[in-house]
């Protein structure tokens, strides 16, 4: 059963504790791969690369290329995947399970040939995860904590609404 809609969305990140906020307003495709488990796809805005030299540090740093980014969240009532991919430099994937500690992975690619891509991984607690809507999810609400080992980086709000 694979069917997929067109929809307008927001998509924002909120952290409770820290100054973060990000949101992005875009369309996005909606797979339907069971009755409750959904695949979207998001092409986020381009975001402008920097250019730093060492030649001239006083002079500022002009965009030099424009990269949009492709967003993939799998999700249903129990489990969320997100992933971010297309970038380039740096990539992530989340895995969130209501009431279990889950795995972030963030990957920094590098400039230099032959030198290795290092990867950072912590953990996530996920506090609650709602998916709201008859059919068609419209709302995901994605409560979690971020930990590296014993200490805690935030709490954060990861909401979804899909416009019909």
């Amino acid at each position: 059963m694979l069917t997929h809609r067109r929809k307008p969305v927001s998509l924002s990140l909120v952290c409770t504790d820290l100054p973060i906020w990000s949101v992005v307003e875009t369309a996005a495709t909606i797979y339907q791969k069971d009755t409750m488990r959904f695949h979207l796809l998001l092409k986020e805005p381009a975001i402008p690369e920097r250019e730093f030299t060492d030649i001239l540090p006083d002079v500022a740093a002009l965009p030099v290329t424009t990269r949009s980014r492709l967003l993939w969240l799998e999700f249903s009532p129990y489990r969320a995947t997100l992933t971010m991919q297309g970038n380039g430099k740096f990539s992530y994937r989340h895995v969130w399970e209501r009431g279990m500690y889950g795995i972030s992975r963030y990957w920094l690619q590098s400039n230099v040939l032959g030198e290795e891509n290092n990867q950072m991984r912590l953990r996530n607690y996920t506090r609650s995860l709602t998916v709201t809507g008859a059919n068609v999810p419209e709302h995901l609400r994605l409560e979690y904590e971020l930990w590296s080992e014993k200490l805690r980086l935030g709490r954060y709000v990861l909401n979804l609404e899909i416009h019909h």
